[in-house]
């Protein structure tokens, strides 16, 4: 074998140890070459046709969310739903070794559906072709004096989605790892943050159930899955699905089916 097979052999076996190893900025670059429309004389215009914007989210803990001024509603799965996704090929690129980084990226999700159990009001499968969302891993962290983003999710509607993750998650412990797609598997349920009555009041929301700040929808060390929050989603759902619970505090319940993306 040459040199170059030799150390090609070598990035592979460092990449299956660490699969969130990066790749050269050259190599990344050369990669994307055919996923961007390039125009104009200078290389770095870039056409964006192909950045799908989110849809304003209708953020919905419990706190559950009411949709935005003219949407006074709070959305949530109908019954049977399953939620089809799959990976935002060209972001994943950023890897030495994509494969093996969607295989730790499908085990933490997959640990994190689980955590929910049977509480969990929507199923979800990988589909390649047809989906729901996507997971997107950013190339950057996103960051301000209050601290990074670990990810970001959305909320019960028929929009097409992102399920996204920044580096910086993969900087925590593996059980941080999960714990975040717990909460953000949260947000999809509907589920608003704990302080959402007090801090985001833009987008208003009821409370259902036992409000406990020790909570996965909280932040900080309060932030934990408990049987509380398993029971009061399961029995929110319960009671929406079989008529019983059409509002809450005088803001209708909505049930929402996904829109298939293309």
């Amino acid at each position: 074998m040459n040199q170059t097979t030799n150390k090609a052999d070598l990035d592979g076996e460092l990449a299956q140890h660490d699969p969130f190893k990066l790749r050269s900025k050259r190599e990344v670059a050369e990669e994307l070459k055919s996923l961007v429309h390039v125009y104009g004389k200078h290389a770095n215009i870039v056409c964006k046709t192909e950045e799908r914007a989110p849809t304003p989210p209708r953020p919905n803990e419990l706190s559950v969310g009411v949709g935005p001024p003219g949407n006074n509603f709070i959305a949530l799965w109908d019954k049977n739903v399953t939620l089809r996704w799959r990976f935002q090929e060209r972001s994943m690129s950023i890897y030495a070794n994509p494969t093996a980084a969607k295989n730790a990226i499908r085990r933490l999700f997959a640990d994190a559906v689980a955590a929910w159990g049977d509480a969990a009001p929507v199923k979800f499968s990988e589909q390649p072709n047809l989906c729901d969302f996507e997971i997107v891993v950013r190339a950057a962290n996103e960051c301000n004096y209050n601290g990074c983003v670990l990810a970001s999710a959305f909320f019960p509607d028929t929009g097409k989605h992102n399920l996204t993750i920044y580096p910086e998650m993969f900087a925590q412990v593996r059980q941080e790892q999960v714990e975040t797609f717990v909460h953000e598997i949260g947000h999809i349920f509907g589920l608003r943050h704990f302080f959402a009555q007090v801090s985001e009041q833009d987008w208003p929301s009821q409370v259902f159930g036992r409000h406990n700040p020790l909570t996965i929808m909280n932040y900080g060390a309060q932030s934990q899955l408990t049987s509380a929050d398993k029971e009061d989603l399961k029995r929110l759902y319960q009671q929406a699905w079989s008529g019983q619970l059409r509002q809450i505090n005088g803001t209708p319940i909505k049930l929402m089916k996904p829109l298939r993306m293309p």
